[in-house]
């Protein structure tokens, strides 16, 4: 979903608004001058609510799609007054501009489960068969605590209260 649009002003700097339901700033793109290979192709600026000076919320690396080679911006921007940080993507358009796009963070996909024999395991046995013992051990009562191994309390013996001093 678009949020924005910054377009390239007279000093060659992009600059523009970026608004949701929750955030509203005018932010601007500062290029990052770095040896590191890692480091992001731009810095995400915002205009502080004074209006005097520019605030960091984020920072955009340059990628290229694998299916369209397409160059498009990548990053997060954040702000205390946002409950989370927001991922956000810029698409160059054709007057030089970029659209600036919200991405909804992709769930952790799942492992495939395994059936049997895709692992080269035993099928399990089922449930009360002569091959697993009970579950609880040798504990009849079927609680799943299986027998105790500690004497039993005398009779008439009171617990020993531990009082830290």
């Amino acid at each position: 979903m678009n949020i924005g649009n910054l377009k390239s002003n007279d000093e060659g700097i992009h600059i523009g608004r970026i608004v949701t339901l929750t955030f509203a700033a005018t932010v601007a793109l500062r290029e990052v001058v770095s040896n590191n290979d890692r480091a992001p192709a731009f810095d995400v600026m915002a205009l502080s609510a004074d209006r005097r000076s520019w605030v960091k919320i984020g920072a955009l690396w340059q990628y290229s799609s694998s299916e369209s080679g397409e160059v498009f911006l990548s990053g997060r921007i954040d702000d205390p007054s946002l409950e989370k940080p927001i991922d956000i993507a810029c698409f160059q358009q054709d007057d030089g501009s970029y659209n600036v796009a919200w991405r909804r963070p992709q769930r952790k996909r799942t492992l495939p489960t395994a059936s049997a024999g895709d692992d080269g395991l035993p099928p399990m046995p089922p449930v009360g068969s002569d091959d697993t013992p009970p579950l609880g051990g040798n504990d009849p009562s079927g609680d799943g605590l299986g027998e105790s191994t500690a004497p039993a309390p005398k009779k008439g013996a009171k617990a020993k209260e531990h009082v830290d001093a």
